[in-house]
């Protein structure tokens, strides 16, 4: 899994038990997949189809940096299907995991379009090509 994004937790971040709130680092997660499926998919109308059961392993407080991890579980016809962790970057220690977050590649219109992509690609390896 790669770790590419990290976030500092300031107080407008915390919930009323002085953690970090459940639904700014899922926030947090649905933009990072998002990116990372654009980048892949090579479409900036890509969206968020479906997001798996959630595991809140631990909590993050006021200072913490956390990272979030994105790896490729899978590429479908019009979709790519990701996996996702969210870990304190100073301990190691995991605070959320994510099975299952699909993406979806649409056209124009809306509709899922076919993206062609069957593997990772660097952006790296693309500007080389051309």
């Amino acid at each position: 899994m790669r770790f590419h994004t990290r976030k500092w937790i300031k107080p407008e971040d915390l919930n009323p038990n002085g953690t970090l709130f459940g639904g700014r680092l899922l926030e947090w997660i649905d933009e990072e997949a998002a990116l990372y499926a654009i980048i892949q998919l090579e479409n900036p109308r890509t969206v968020t189809k479906y997001i798996s059961e959630i595991n809140f392993v631990s909590s993050a407080k006021k200072g913490d940096i956390v990272e979030i991890g994105i790896e490729v579980k899978q590429f479908g016809k019009s979709s790519l299907t990701l996996g996702c962790e969210v870990r304190n970057k100073m301990t190691r220690q995991s605070i959320i995991t994510i099975e299952k977050i699909i993406m979806v590649s649409l056209d124009e219109a809306g509709k899922p379009e076919p993206h062609g992509k069957t593997k990772v690609e660097f952006v790296s390896d693309r500007l080389k090509e051309d």
